[in-house]
């Protein structure tokens, strides 16, 4: 479910630490790092506000810590802060089942002064571009992710439920 598997490691039963790709944004490079909680929920029970309750299961994501390497020249931990909430659920519509997600990320910093010198304008349309950006890229690793985590999924499922027969 992660873009960079190799660079992602299970803390807890329910935690994982996940080194992202690194962000280049104008002159600098970042390289996030997440900690996030993954729960399961079922039976319409503290699902998510936007999930269906005839769902039966939810894979509900929350970040509980995060840092970003490379930062620590240009800005102080305390000029950034960052959240991340969703959730993952299969959607059964008569013969189909799709996957369904959410994502909802909050992001706010205090500009370094030297950015202060652009104007206002080109600073909001500037930081909308790569935020933009950044959220279809990281869209489509996770899409691309989920997709091969779930075949490899069913045919784990597939060989479990042959072996079990023999």
């Amino acid at each position: 479910m992660f873009p960079d598997k190799p660079r992602s490691r299970k803390l807890n039963e329910e935690e994982w630490r996940i080194q992202m790709l690194p962000i280049n944004f104008l002159f600098l490079t970042v390289w996030p790092v997440v900690d996030m909680r993954l729960s399961c929920k079922s039976n319409g029970q503290d699902y998510p506000a936007d999930v269906p309750l005839d769902i039966t299961k939810v894979v509900e994501l929350n970040m509980t810590r995060w840092e970003l390497k490379g930062l620590d020249r240009v800005m102080e931990p305390s000029d950034f802060s960052l959240g991340v909430k969703g959730a993952l659920y299969p959607d059964r519509r008569g013969k189909h089942t799709r996957l369904r997600g959410q994502l909802e990320m909050n992001i706010s910093f205090v500009l370094p002064p030297v950015l202060e010198l652009v104007p206002e304008d080109v600073r909001r349309n500037l930081a909308n571009a790569v935020l933009t950006g950044l959220v279809e890229n990281m869209k489509h690793k996770v899409n691309g992710s989920l997709l091969a985590d779930y075949n490899r999924f069913k045919n784990e499922r597939r060989l479990h439920k042959l072996s079990t027969k023999v």
